[in-house]
């Protein structure tokens, strides 16, 4: 999904929701198909001790300073954590990412939860790689591979089991359900039953790799091909489910506060022995917590593997597919953003009697930069400025509520120019710059002179407005 490619479909009617009525349908059609394809158990025989994902993740960040502390726990533990993973994913987001950076912090938010559950499956411990008698003559390079990949596998049942609750649960339950408007469930839940099917499908390729290698030689390889395969489905579901993560922390909030019976029903389901007291957000965050894992985990594969390996070149395939997924989130999640903010500004700012009025809404428009000025008498003036369009506006207050008068427009970098004032004796003020709209709104051409707060404002302002066509 490209940044600036929405369109006023996309937008809808601006109630929090980026579907159409017949793309809903289409949608819950699908997730029933799919919760009800899952309603089959599935078993994994060689990771029956994972815990839920949340305490999963936990254990991964604290293991290396618990074991630090615990005397003669050998190497074993660390085994299972590469150095990559003993920091919160979210250190590992680029310095761009801001936008999903932010999500994470808000939909991480917990309640009191257990104790995390320490993992005991080491890839070492199954019976037919101690059975192999290889743990005496592999180096231990080739264990800490071997333990990585089984990392990426058992990861994955924990995952797929906190998802199986996510759904049973809270997705499934009619009591909730019935607390809401359709529109309210799909905002809160998305795709997530279709985000459930693709970790099924992935698991059930993975043990059967596993499975299939530990009968013949119980070394582990080629996972790499399978994420590959997997991939293009994991773009499908994950970032729409990642997208919509905004409208989900919205709509979840403004359920709290306004709907008794949804908190009542939440606290509830919280309550039951299987989610074993994680909170609904911590299940609504695990898509975005995964996706972003499971690079981490190809990585530490790929930091293990020999130089002159036949893997290296699709790991680091798998890699950069993982890393597309990860990207387009972070687009989507950005373009919501935009979109969002284009729809609160649109109502604040009233362009009264104005001729030509301005949609402000529009498909690949992006909010750069927003701030009071001083015009010439000290009257104060407001300018919104968009990757395509310069608003001024005076702001007003209504009923205690802020609000602009918008008192001229023009199409910009096209019809926008600036240049700094002279200081003289009685003139401007030192922070004053010109600014000339050579085509406004009238139809005809406008030159200000405009007072920044301070002189970096003034040059901050400057370099938006100088930006060549």
């Amino acid at each position: 999904m490209d940044q600036c490619d929405c369109t006023n479909e996309d937008i809808g009617d601006h109630d929090g929701s980026s579907e159409s009525l017949e793309e809903l349908q289409d949608s819950r059609a699908a997730d029933t198909a799919e919760e009800e394809e899952l309603s089959v158990s599935f078993l994994l025989k060689y990771f029956n001790l994972y815990p839920l994902y949340q305490d999963y993740q936990e254990y991964c960040v604290q293991a290396e300073s618990d074991d630090l502390n615990t005397p003669n726990t050998g190497y074993l533990s660390a085994l299972t954590i590469p150095q990559e993973l003993q920091t919160p994913i979210i250190a590992y987001l680029s310095s761009a990412d801001k936008s999903f950076q932010q999500l994470s912090i808000a939909a991480n938010t917990r309640l009191a939860k257990a104790p995390p559950v320490r993992c005991s499956t080491l890839w070492q411990d199954l019976e037919q790689v101690k059975a192999s008698g290889l743990l005496r003559r592999l180096p231990d390079g080739e264990i800490h591979l071997q333990e990585s990949i089984f990392e990426l596998i058992g990861s994955e049942v924990s995952y797929l089991n906190s998802l199986t609750i996510a759904v049973k649960h809270f997705y499934s339950s009619k009591e909730l359900k019935q607390s809401l408007t359709p529109m309210e469930h799909h905002n809160l839940f998305s795709n997530i039953c279709q985000i459930m099917a693709a970790s099924k499908k992935f698991l059930m390729d993975l043990e059967g790799q596993l499975e299939g290698q530990l009968e013949e030689s119980v070394l582990i390889s080629q996972v790499e091909d399978i994420v590959l395969q997997h991939c293009p489905e994991f773009h499908r579901v994950y970032v729409p489910y990642v997208t919509n993560m905004s409208y989900q922390e919205t709509m979840f909030n403004q359920l709290l506060q306004q709907n008794r019976d949804f908190l009542h029903l939440i606290k509830n389901i919280e309550s039951h022995k299987e989610c074993q007291r994680q909170d609904l957000k911590s299940f609504l965050a695990l898509p975005f917590q995964r996706i972003t894992r499971i690079k981490l985990l190809l990585q530490s594969i790929l930091k293990q593997t020999k130089p002159d390996a036949d893997s290296i070149s699709n790991l680091e395939k798998a890699i950069a597919a993982i890393h597309e997924v990860v990207t387009e989130c972070d687009k989507g999640v950005r373009k919501m953003e935009h979109i969002e903010e284009l729809v609160h500004l649109d109502r604040l700012l009233d362009f009264g009697k104005m001729k030509v009025s301005v949609p402000l809404v529009v498909s690949g428009r992006v909010l750069l930069h927003q701030g009071p000025m001083r015009q010439s008498g000290f009257s104060s003036v407001y300018l919104h400025l968009f990757n395509d369009l310069l608003v001024i506006s005076s702001k007003k207050y209504y009923f205690q509520h802020a609000g602009f008068t918008v008192m001229d427009h023009a199409e910009f970098p096209k019809h926008v120019k600036v240049e700094h004032v002279q200081t003289e004796l009685l003139g401007p003020p030192p922070d004053s710059f010109l600014l000339h709209l050579s085509k406004s709104h009238t139809g005809q051409p406008t030159t200000m002179k405009l007072a920044a707060e301070t002189r970096s404002d003034t040059e901050v302002w400057m370099k938006l407005l100088q930006c060549e066509q």
